[in-house]
Order: C-alpha cells, then sequence, then structure tokens
C-alpha cells in the first residue's frame, strides 16, 4: 500500500504520515499529518528563525513552500505582503503539514537572544561556556606577573578555577600568539586557551543515550540553534532489547560491563563524529556533552555495576554524577571538555524523564497533565504546576515489537499503520515498499481497529469465525489458523511478495499485558496524586514510539486517558531537548537538579493493590 492509498481510506481521527523535504538542506522527515512545519523542523534539527517558540508572535518563522499545498492563515496575510503569499511564504508555526511538502528555509539572519527547544519552550541563552579573548601586555622586569595572573587579570569579569593540565602549555601558546589569545571557560574552570579570537566558535553535543536509539545534536551555544543531528541504534543491542537483559550480561559475564561500556562510549564517538562533520565543525570547539539517559544506561556508559538496578530494592548508584570529564569515558572532543549527566530520580525514572519533564514544562504548567513514555520501560509523570509524582511501570516489549511473532522495528518494511473502513483494511508501510513486519505502532492501530469493527471483543479473543462473517465479511478470509493458533492476516503472501504478515492471539494478549501494566500505573498515580482521570486536561506521549503512536488508538484500547485526541500531544525526543536545554541554559540546568527535590516517586511494586488493578486493566473498552 503506498501511503496515499492509505491516507484516501483513513479512519476518522487517523493520523497520517507524511514527508517534509527541507531545502537547502537536503534533509527529509517523516512526521504524523497536521504537525507544523515549525515543530516537524525543530524535533529534526533543522533551525528555523523565531524568538516566541512558534506561538505565532514574533512572526520570524518565514518559510516558502515550493510544493504541495499549505492554504495561508489570517496572521499570514498580517506578516507577510500579498506577494510573498501568492508566492508560498508562509508562517512555520501555523503551516499545517496535512500532506507531503517541500519547504525552503532562509538561513538565520540574526542571533536570538532566546532559544526555542522543547515543546513549546523557551530557555534564556545563558550557556556555562564563556570565551573572552584578551591582548595581553608582555611581561617585562618592571611587571612580572606570572602568565596565570596575567591571564586571569585580562577576564576580570569572571573567577575562574584552572585546570592543572592547562598550565602545561599555558606559557608556549600566550608566547607564540603574541599574547593575544582567547580564554575557554566552562562554569569557573579555564579548560583551554586559544591563539587569536575564536569567541565566534562554540559548540557542545546533546545525547539522548536510549536502549535502542542513541541521538547526538550538535548546539551552537553562541546562536541557540542545533547545526546539526544525528542517531543510530545503540551497538548494545547485541546484549538484549531492554535494560533488565543487559543487567544480566554484567551477571553472566564478567567481561560484559567493559564491553557493554565500550559500546556505549563507541555508539556516542561515532555519532560525535558525524554531527561534526556533517556541520564542519572541529571536534576541538566541543566543550560540552550532555547525555540523558536511564538510570542503566548511564550506569553502564560510566562502567558502574548495574546489578543492583536490577534486583530489589533497585537502588542506584548515585543520582548525580557531577565532575566528568569527557576524555575520561572516551569521547573525542575538546580535551578538557566537561560532561553533564542529567539527574535520576529512581532506578526506573532516569535522567530521560527529568529532561523530559524539564522540557516539557511540567514544574511550571497549571494544567493537570499526565507524561507517558511509552516504552519496554514506561515512566509516568503527572503535574499541575504545584506539585509532581512519577512511577514507572513494567510494560515489557511489546511496543518495541520484540516479542511479536511478525515484530520488527520502525524501518522500511515495517507496518506502521491499520485502518479498516467499509472499504476494508489499508496499511501503511514504513518506505513505501511491500510489508515484512509490524512494528509498534502498526500493532497498536491493528488491534485498535480490529476492537473497534468487533473482530476482536473485549476479553482480547478473536471471534469465532461465524460472528466475524456476520458482522464483517470482507474481513472473515483474513482470519486464519496456524498450528492451532488463531492469526489475523495483514498481508497476504501476495500482498507481502513473501512470507505473510500476521497478528497472532499472543500478539494481541502481548498488547494487553503492556498496556494494561501502563494504565494501572498513571491510574495508580491518578489516585495518589488526588485526582480522577476526567481531571486530566493534557497527555503528553514521549519518546520515540510515543511520537508515532496514534492518539486514537492509544483512547480504543485504554492506553491512555479518555480524552479528546487533539489533547493527546506527540511531545516527540523531549529527552534529547532536555539534554539542549541545560547546555544552552544555567537556569535551566539548575531546574532540572530541583526537580529531583521537587518530584515525588511513587513505586507500584510494592503497591497492595497493584496485581488486582493489572488484572482489572486487561480487558479493552468496550466500543462506544
Amino acid at each position: 500500500m503506498t501511503p496515499s492509498d492509505h491516507d484516501e481510506h483513513a479512519a476518522p481521527d487517523e493520523p497520517r504520515r507524511v514527508t517534509l523535504s527541507f531545502t537547502p538542506s537536503g534533509k527529509s522527515v517523516r512526521v504524523p499529518a497536521g504537525v507544523t512545519v515549525f515543530d516537524a523542523a525543530s524535533w529534526n534539527g533543522i533551525a528555523i528563525d523565531s524568538t516566541c517558540g512558534g506561538h505565532g508572535t514574533c512572526k520570524k518563522c518565514k518559510v516558502r513552500v515550493l510544493s504541495g499545498e499549505v492554504s495561508a492563515q489570517k496572521l499570514d496575510f498580517r506578516a507577510l505582503t500579498p506577494e510573498q503569499v501568492q508566492d508560498g511564504w508562509r508562517l512555520a508555526c501555523l503551516a499545517p503539514a496535512n500532506d507531503d511538502l517541500e519547504v525552503e528555509v532562509p538561513p538565520l539572519t540574526t542571533r536570538p537572544k532566546a532559544a526555542t527547544v522543547g515543546v513549546g519552550r523557551q530557555v534564556i541563552l545563558r550557556p556555562a561556556i564563556q570565551k573572552r579573548y584578551v591582548e595581553l601586555a608582555d611581561p617585562s622586569l618592571s611587571d612580572q606577573r606570572t602568565d596565570l595572573e596575567r591571564l586571569r587579570d585580562g577576564v576580570d569579569d569572571l573567577e575562574v578555577t584552572v585546570e592543572p593540565r592547562v598550565l602545561a602549555t599555558l606559557g608556549r601558546t600566550l608566547r607564540e600568539s603574541d599574547w593575544k589569545v582567547t580564554a575557554v571557560v566552562v562554569d569557573d574552570a579555564l579548560v583551554g586557551v586559544e591563539p587569536g579570537d575564536t569567541t565566534g566558535t562554540a559548540y557542545a553535543i546533546a545525547v539522548d543515550l536510549g536502549t535502542t536509539t542513541v541521538v547526538a545534536t550538535l548546539m551552537d551555544v553562541k546562536t541557540g540553534t542545533p547545526a546539526a543531528v544525528r542517531s543510530m541504534l545503540n551497538k548494545q543491542q547485541p546484549f538484549g532489547a531492554d535494560v533488565i537483559s543487559r543487567i544480566s550480561a554484567t551477571m553472566l559475564d564478567p567481561e560484559g560491563l567493559p564491553r557493554l561500556q565500550e559500546l556505549a562510549q563507541s555508539t556516542i564517538s561515532e555519532l560525535i563524529a558525524e554531527v561534526c562533520d556533517e556541520a564542519g565543525v572541529d571536534r576541538g570547539s566541543v566543550y560540552e556533552v550532555a547525555i540523558a539517559g536511564n538510570a542503566t544506561m548511564i550506569q553502564l556508559l560510566l562502567g558502574i555495576d548495574p546489578e543492583p538496578l536490577g534486583v530489589a530494592p533497585f537502588i542506584l548508584a548515585s543520582r548525580t554524577y557531577p565532575g566528568l570529564m569527557a576524555a575520561d569515558i572516551g569521547l573525542e572532543v575538546h580535551p578538557f571538555a566537561r560532561v553533564v549527566v542529567l539527574p535520576a530520580l529512581g532506578a526506573y525514572v532516569g535522567g530521560d524523564i527529568i529532561a523530559g519533564a524539564l522540557a516539557s514544562g511540567m514544574d511550571r504548567d497549571k494544567r493537570l497533565r499526565l507524561f507517558i513514555d511509552v516504552g519496554t520501560n514506561c515512566e509516568i509523570v503527572i503535574g499541575d504546576g504545584e506539585r509532581m509524582m512519577a512511577t514507572a511501570a513494567p510494560a515489557g516489549p511489546a511496543f518495541e515489537a520484540a516479542s511479536i511473532r511478525n515484530g520488527m522495528r520502525a524501518a522500511p518494511g515495517a507496518i506502521e499503520t491499520v485502518s479498516i473502513n467499509d472499504d476494508g483494511m489499508k496499511i501503511g508501510v514504513i518506505g513505501d515498499v511491500k510489508p515484512v513486519g509490524l512494528c509498534g505502532s502498526g500493532l497498536v492501530d491493528a488491534v485498535s481497529e480490529l476492537v473497534r469493527v468487533g473482530v476482536i471483543d473485549s476479553s482480547g479473543r478473536f471471534l469465532p469465525d461465524d460472528q466475524v462473517k456476520e458482522k464483517r465479511p470482507d474481513l472473515a478470509e483474513r482470519l486464519v489458523e496456524r498450528a492451532g493458533e488463531r492469526h489475523f492476516l495483514l498481508a497476504t503472501e501476495d500482498e507481502s511478495g513473501g512470507d505473510e504478515v500476521v497478528l497472532t492471539q499472543r500478539d494481541v494478549r502481548e498488547l494487553q499485558f503492556a498496556k494494561a501494566a501502563i494504565s494501572t500505573g498513571w491510574r495508580l498515580l491518578l489516585e495518589a496524586f488526588g485526582a480522577e482521570e476526567a481531571d486530566v486536561q493534557q497527555v503528553l506521549l514521549a519518546g520515540s514510539f510515543g511520537t508515532y503512536l496514534s492518539p486514537s488508538s492509544a483512547v480504543r484500547i485504554g492506553l491512555v486517558p479518555k480524552l479528546p485526541v487533539l489533547r493527546i500531544v506527540s511531545a516527540g525526543n523531549v529527552a534529547g531537548e532536555g539534554a539542549k536545554m541545560v547546555l544552552l541554559s544555567l537556569p535551566e540546568r539548575h531546574g532540572a537538579q530541583a526537580l529531583l527535590d521537587e518530584i515525588h516517586y511513587v513505586e507500584l511494586s510494592d503497591h497492595e493493590g497493584f496485581q488486582d488493578r493489572f488484572v482489572g486493566e486487561l480487558a479493552f473498552p468496550t466500543p462506544s
């Protein structure tokens, strides 16, 4: 099936995926239909000029639609001339990408004082990295200050401590540069002295260290804009798809921990090289690296035994890791670059969730909101701007499709959307190729749609053949039995050009267990907060899976509270956004640390009624 075939017959509220091609960068991205051009670009590291955070007030985010249709809004006519509107110019924050688009993004012509990152969040551009160009007087018999004293006097607006290794080359650098140098200070530490004036060049790298995928974004801290972004699978994948598998690997083999540490470092190092090469930036100009990851990934990266994380009572080595150097964990950037690790709340609510809560403003938005990072371990945060609580629910590998018969990652050939209308079933396949498997979003869509049309009942069972023939005769021939188990054919051999792609009864059960764990988690968290499902005003779906999960399907299977789909928001890679924020703004870095004291953690594993509640959540809501 092609995207256009799928889109034409999509069920109501089912999000389509569209492709946006950006010039002159040459980047193409796939996003849910209806996402604004501004958000699509921001999520993928494509800088569009803005100072209001995409709220339509600064009128700076002008882009030109080269192909595809985007209707002009009232504010477009206020911000642009009639000729510009006629020529395809639009405000990116008001331009919904309802179909495939080719968009021209003008190069940034100003340096904003506020850097827009995250989901509707602005930060004051106040990085820890500071550079000062100084022209110093030559020493003489009458002026015998030391080299360090002379330099410190030249940067008298900063109180600096000195990295001892900087002293090894300080004298030679000063003299070879004719006493005209740039001092590089990170926090209060002098980490380098560079010949000449290099104040225009200062970079940092934000890393989202995921169990499955790792994303690195090169940030120009002088302007607050991303210069390049790359992602790749975590090289630890051969050791298992989830954190428990990785922990077990360190327990079974004495070489397991150093090997996993080397693989994590290698993954990040390769991404650092890629983003620097893409932007044409010398790695020596990268002075800080911020890393957001779950507790297990961080301890593996740092070579810390993760076994206590995997057994009760699930204890962290430390919530914070100050004073880290990039060189100490094998990252090839500036020799004295610092590493900022986002703090962790607990063994299963790590720095990635702290970063996400920071980026999404969970500590300041007055609405009652649920933040849900859907994955093998599902982290949930609730907040109303005054109080916050968090928990973790063991969802298992269903959403990663690891336990699904024909499951696969979200790669070309994966069925990512399923919709059923009067005309029959339509599927959307990543890469517009023949289907070869089923990824997590396709699994949720398939089960949701089959529940909606009555092929699967609320208990999760496929209905008997005679009832399916009566309800949906067009689907009855797709319900078959293989080796004593009932299967639903998502793609026949003819449709796939190879093997069948099926949804099995066991696949449905796996999804039920996963969604029951998550829904039990947020329901118990709501009770602990003193709120009810009807009080929730917004749900933020975070992470890679959350970005592509259909809100209507999530509601239909009971994965999230029953809200209008417009109040269920794909938050994108908020872990990466939080990592960017702590690089660009010291106040936000302090804010991330403050969240440790502001968020109350609720442990579900010893909750008296968890098991009974879990069983009660296994059923799918009855279709209305």
